[in-house]
């Protein structure tokens, strides 16, 4: 059997994904509805969501205004340490994480930067940067527009559409609409996470 991974904050499953490569089964939560969340998913909210039952965990509390991030991310924080189990909490860069590591697409050689952030209460090892290599047309990054965080995908095509499809190609996500695409986590991120976490979840179980 499994062991049971709970994704939080989930959106339509970019890290679910990841996650499920490296061994997990994977419950996704969201307070919206994602119709295209590959696994099983419930409705709900992530701050109130039950915990138990579940062998590690993943937060991702939406890029929003950092006051906002700041309050989601120390609610989650809390409930997860009280569980008391192996957990992970992503955000952007300037998020109010605990010593987090940071993965770069460059690294598993993804042709875009989509810096990401992960805290968690296991051992893990961040990734350095590779850019050298890369071509602009996939590059993405963090921009503020009115306070808030969006990620912009600057790729050059005949037309949006054909960007959008160079995008999802690059990120490797290929069930996921325009606009789900452009928060998404890329799965080899988190693949890369869940090897340290299921290494957690075996020596706890022994």
């Amino acid at each position: 059997m499994k062991p049971r991974l709970l994704d939080l904050f989930c959106g339509a499953g970019g890290a679910a994904m990841g996650y499920h490569r490296a061994g997990f089964e994977v419950v996704g939560v969201d307070i919206k509805p994602q119709p295209h969340f590959p696994f099983e998913f419930h409705l709900g909210d992530a701050l109130t969501y039950p915990l138990d039952g579940f062998d590690a965990y993943h937060a991702s509390p939406p890029c929003q205004a950092f006051s906002t991030i700041a309050k989601q991310i120390s609610q989650i924080r809390q409930r997860l340490i009280q569980i008391d189990k192996p957990f992970v909490i992503e955000n952007v860069k300037g998020a109010p994480l605990i010593t987090p590591i940071q993965l770069c697409g460059s690294w598993f050689h993804l042709d875009f930067h989509r810096h990401r952030l992960f805290e968690s209460n296991i051992a893990m090892m961040g990734t350095p940067c590779s850019h050298y290599w890369q071509k602009p047309r996939f590059r993405t990054y963090d921009k503020r527009r009115n306070g808030k965080l969006s990620t912009v995908v600057p790729v050059y095509g005949h037309n949006y559409q054909h960007k959008m499809e160079l995008a999802k190609v690059a990120m490797g996500i290929d069930w996921m609409e325009d606009f789900e695409l452009n928060e998404a986590i890329p799965p080899a991120y988190t693949e890369f996470i869940g090897k340290f976490l299921m290494q957690a979840v075996i020596r706890l179980d022994v």
